[in-house]
């Protein structure tokens, strides 16, 4: 029996049904919805319209890839002070598990932040005083999360669970479900872009693929598309040397021709995504060259976010192209910024680390908040796990390493319908067990597709016989005190 025939022959009528079952309801509830979607994508281009309202229509996720240091950046712990060079007391690590990095460590050396802390905004939130004078003026705008947990305590675990709800490699990403969710606001670009941002200092970088945008079990067209600091931003975007778009064209319309016989025979689904994805290519190579030419945006808006912005890679340059995408309705931009795994000389790369980022974030809010589009552009800042109040190896007051610590570490959301101003959660004095608001990974998850108009429980996709959801099974909440 040939495969076409094999797949006619399991073409039942329930299942036939079964595919288009919600069709009618969809239709009604986007006629109900009405101008309620208040966005220039039609409902249809989503694969699932929201369930309610949504708060942020577009997501620019800033991820520190390493593992920023709490204590050194938002957690303030003065009493550690008081603990330097002393063994962390075996009552606060309460036989947690540690990474084979440290774990036969003979001491547990207390290595206080080094820093200057100060209360900033009316929130009062302590932050880095030496290192962030930027985003502290935005302290007010930020709503501030000190008690994420995770269970992964080693990298490639911890960035899969952060990006996708699971430490197992397959899933789709969170940029992925709100492109399958909220579909297209501009035919002329991807819904979901990758940028990837050289940082200043390149110690010690960990390895960033492709799988962290991957759209899993989605279709493909929902995978981030990954623009590139030098070159064409994207490969063979550009037409070779001697062909022009009326050939390019046509080549298309032959292509997409045969994938429709292709598909009217077959049925498969990811032959239409293939159609797509050739159409958008060829619309993006007259979108992409204007996208990616900063040159003519004003030099108030350099001075706003730095001299590094015009160089090609940089943080504060990835960043400003964030805000250009989020202008021309690219839903989801996600920027990886590496170098932040600092197993040792945190002194020494810290404020590397923070002069690249201080100026961008604070840039950033103040930019949407000029463009009328910080209200519903929901920014989120933070990496997959944080690090030890202990040193890793020798301790001195100027070097000092810090190991993975999963048990507790911050991350920040500001506009798009999160509370600015407010402060969730708290740690022991030794940033080390949360005591107060325990905030794990997937409950965030759940918030951050509350912002967006769904409901985490109803918002699935089938796949291998069950209804698959980025916060997995178990049971999670969305954190009403992190909603404005």
């Amino acid at each position: 029996m040939s495969l076409l025939n094999e797949w006619n022959t399991f073409e039942t009528r329930r299942r036939f049904f079964g595919r288009g079952k919600n069709a009618l309801g969809y239709a009604a509830l986007s006629s109900l919805l009405g101008e309620a979607m208040s966005t220039p994508a039609q409902a249809g281009q989503g694969a699932v319209l929201p369930h309610f309202l949504p708060k942020a229509k577009r997501v620019i996720y800033l991820h520190m890839v390493g593992g920023p240091a709490q204590m050194d950046l938002f957690d303030y712990k003065p009493e550690m002070q008081k603990w330097y060079d002393k063994d962390l007391p075996e009552s606060v690590r309460n036989g947690q598990r540690l990474t084979t990095m440290t774990s036969g460590q003979a001491r547990f050396p207390i290595a206080p932040s080094k820093y200057r802390f100060e209360r900033r905004g009316q929130c009062g939130m302590w932050m880095n005083a030496d290192l962030l004078p930027h985003l502290a003026k935005n302290a007010d705008d930020i709503c501030w999360m000190r008690s994420l947990h995770t269970e992964a305590i080693n990298h490639e675990p911890a960035i899969c669970a952060m990006q996708t709800g699971n430490q197992i490699t397959g899933r789709p990403c969170l940029g992925s479900w709100a492109s399958y969710g909220l579909g297209a606001m501009n035919e002329n670009l991807p819904t979901f872009v990758v940028l990837i941002a050289t940082p200043t200092n390149r110690e010690q970088e960990q390895a960033i693929s492709p799988r962290l945008w991957s759209s899993g079990y989605l279709p493909g067209e929902h995978a981030g598309v990954s623009f590139r600091s030098k070159g064409d931003p994207i490969l063979f975007i550009n037409n070779p040397p001697g062909v022009p778009d009326s050939v390019r064209r046509r080549t298309i319309e032959g292509l997409n021709a045969l994938n429709e016989l292709n598909y009217q025979q077959v049925g498969d689904p990811e032959t239409h995504t293939r159609i797509r994805q050739y159409e958008m290519a060829f619309r993006m190579q007259a979108s992409v060259p204007e996208l990616t030419d900063i040159s003519q945006e004003p030099d108030h808006i350099f001075k706003l976010y730095g001299d590094e912005a015009r160089k090609p890679g940089s943080f504060a340059n990835s960043v400003l192209m964030a805000r250009r995408l989020a202008e021309r309705g690219v839903r989801f931009t996600q920027i990886y910024l590496n170098n932040w795994d600092h197993h040792g000389n945190v002194g020494g790369r810290m404020p590397s680390q923070c002069r690249d980022i201080d100026q961008p974030c604070h840039a950033l809010i103040e930019d949407l908040k000029q463009r009328g589009m910080f209200e519903d552009t929901l920014i989120i800042w933070g990496g997959e796990f944080g690090r030890t109040i202990y040193s890793q190896g020798g301790l001195s007051k100027e070097n000092y390493g810090r190991d993975h610590h999963p048990r507790c570490f911050t991350m920040w959301m500001a506009g798009g319908g999160a509370k600015g101003g407010a402060i969730y959660g708290e740690t022991d004095e030794f940033s080390y067990n949360i005591v107060k608001d325990p905030l794990h990974i997937s409950d965030f998850h759940a918030t951050v597709l509350h912002l967006l108009g769904y409901n985490h429980e109803r918002f699935t996709y089938k796949f291998q016989g069950l209804d698959q959801r980025l916060t997995g099974v178990e049971s999670r909440k969305v954190v009403q005190a992190l909603l404005a």
